[in-house]
């Protein structure tokens, strides 16, 4: 018997975007950063992101500054709210973007698998980064799983059974 999910509350997915901007419009003050401020709802979880003037400084080296400020604008979301969040933050598209080499990179993953018919590791990721790859590997016809330890959690693509 199947277990029907909770329908997705988008009053308090916008109510967190409303939460998580108001956070990131004031780090944007204090630093002295221009950007605007975009608000969504994708699927379960509150998209905001920051637009406009140069960001770099705001994703970092590999997108580590933009991980750090999600998770603070998640820990201000969890504090008004009470409630985990799961809201993505993105910044000057940096998300967007890696998400499409990432499916890329999941994509040629499965490919490589399907032609040598062995299991394949891929580079530690991001929890995000994770998601992405799983899903292209997913639409590629194949399985994959995540394994090892943060930070150094990997994605490893199998062959069909």
């Amino acid at each position: 018997m199947a277990v029907a999910e909770a329908p997705i509350d988008i009053e308090a997915l916008e109510n967190e975007g409303d939460i998580a901007a108001d956070y990131i419009e004031g780090l944007l003050d204090i630093a002295d950063f221009d950007g605007d401020i975009d608000m969504d709802v994708e699927g379960d979880r509150a998209m905001v992101s920051v637009v406009g003037a140069t960001l770099d400084e705001l994703i970092g080296e590999e997108g580590e500054v933009l991980e750090a400020l999600q998770e603070l604008t998640r820990l201000a979301v969890h504090r008004a709210t009470g409630e985990r969040s799961r809201l993505m933050l993105d910044i000057g598209g940096y998300r967007e973007g890696r998400r499409k080499e990432l499916f890329r990179v999941g994509a040629e993953a499965a490919e490589k698998v399907k032609e040598s018919g062995e299991a394949y590791d891929l580079e530690p990721m991001t929890p995000f980064e994770r998601k992405v790859v799983h899903d292209a590997v997913a639409a590629a016809g194949l399985r994959s799983e995540s394994e090892g330890e943060e930070p150094n959690r990997y994605v490893v693509v199998h062959p069909a059974s």
